[in-house]
């Protein structure tokens, strides 16, 4: 029997027909490259963006585990729509656990998010694999505020953010580093958006642009943490960012193996072979094959649906927080490629081509294993935790 999430929301309306216009702009947003700007519209229209933002402050107050399934379901029809989106949700869905648990420090976000601000993340680096914890960016302390001078990357939602979360490192104090988080307003000087998100191999809506930034002063009122460098600075702004992103992006994809599995379930029933007079849908290495891309699905959404229920529900896992949502994406993202990969053996030739659907949801469940965490990253950071290993070692290796 599932465990009941405390806190029940009311119910948004009209999503289905939203949806369906979603999924059908869905292969002209990526064959032209664009934004998804109708997506956007339409789904900040009925309160999609709000739906983590507390009742208090006009929200619908839902929770990980509901927006998670919202998510899921709006990835079924577009999945870039629903990963860009994701990076707006996580920030009002992170400010809205730490506003119910007393702590008030991001209620700003809440208020913004209630008049409309759509928010978006500029943590990722190029030669940075532990985002958020480690910075590429200076972070340097000036009157009234920081000053940031970087390079970030997948910027998503960048035509309508108007604030960014980032992060930079202060490296006054060399023994004790810190890294600095900060939201730049939109109106923010000494700052660019890079278009470089030019036909990417998959997600193309979410135009994650780069934007540079060029010692761009952010005031203390929109410094939100400043804590040490690496794992010894993790607190529950961090753990939240981890848990509302890494499971966003877990639904994303879980979304899009799903859409996926239907498709190729519905074409092989009339998908014709000279050996099978049956078509191929009595071949049995295709039923093989059907059969283990179900209980992959099972699996990944009921992981899922476990750790998203455990965090709504306030269960206390400790440290062990961590590793549960690290696994948990990388188990979900690469089982939901594995998906999408059978679905395109099993379609033959005809999956190469546009009109199959297959090509795109190939090309975008690829991306979901570059996500932070990656493989990589959760396996050391998994297994050095369980060995006992101090995380924050320097060197890492060798």
């Amino acid at each position: 029997m599932e465990p009941q999430v405390k806190e029940k929301s009311k119910k948004l309306e009209g999503l289905d027909e939203v949806f369906k216009g979603c999924a059908e702009r869905a292969s002209k947003y990526d064959r032209e490259n664009q934004f998804f700007t109708e997506d956007f519209e339409e789904l900040k229209k009925v309160g999609y963006l709000t739906m983590p933002l507390p009742k208090d402050f006009g929200g619908y107050g839902m929770n990980l585990h509901e927006v998670g399934r919202k998510q899921r379901e709006l990835a079924y029809h577009a999945a870039p729509t629903a990963l860009g989106l994701n990076m707006h949700l996580y920030w009002i869905g992170l400010a809205a656990d730490l506003w119910r648990q007393g702590d008030t420090s991001l209620e700003w976000i809440l208020t913004e998010a209630a008049k409309g601000g759509i928010f978006a993340a500029g943590h990722a680096e190029s030669g940075n694999h532990l985002p958020v914890l480690h910075s590429t960016t200076k972070a340097e302390r000036v009157k009234g505020g920081y000053k940031f001078t970087g390079h970030k990357q997948f910027g998503s939602l960048s035509p309508v953010w108007t604030f960014m979360g980032l992060h930079g490192m202060d490296n006054s104090d060399p023994q004790n580093p810190k890294i600095v988080h900060a939201f730049m307003p939109r109106n923010s000087e000494g700052f660019e958006i890079k278009q470089t998100w030019d036909n990417v191999l998959g997600m193309r809506a979410t135009r994650s642009d780069d934007t540079i930034l060029n010692g761009v002063f952010v005031p203390d009122k929109y410094i939100v943490r400043v804590l040490p460098a690496g794992f010894k600075g993790a607190d529950a702004y961090l753990l939240g960012v981890f848990a509302w992103a890494l499971m966003g992006f877990g639904n994303v994809y879980c979304g899009l193996a799903e859409n996926a599995f239907d498709l190729i379930l519905s074409k092989i029933q009339n998908k014709k072979s000279l050996p099978f007079p049956n078509g191929m849908k009595s071949h049995p290495f295709v039923q093989s094959e059907i059969a283990k891309m179900y209980m992959k699905l099972e699996a990944i959404r009921a992981h899922l649906d476990a750790v998203t229920m455990d965090w709504a529900n306030g269960v206390d896992h400790g440290a062990m927080w961590t590793l549960k949502i690290i696994n948990a994406k990388r188990h979900v993202v690469e089982k939901a490629f594995e998906i999408v990969r059978s679905a395109f053996e099993i379609s033959g030739g005809y999956g190469i081509f546009p009109v199959s659907g297959i090509e795109r949801l190939y090309r975008d469940a690829s991306i979901g294993i570059l996500h932070p965490a990656n493989a990589l990253v959760t396996e050391e950071i998994t297994g050095g935790a369980l060995c006992g290993s101090d995380l924050d070692a320097q060197p890492r290796w060798g």
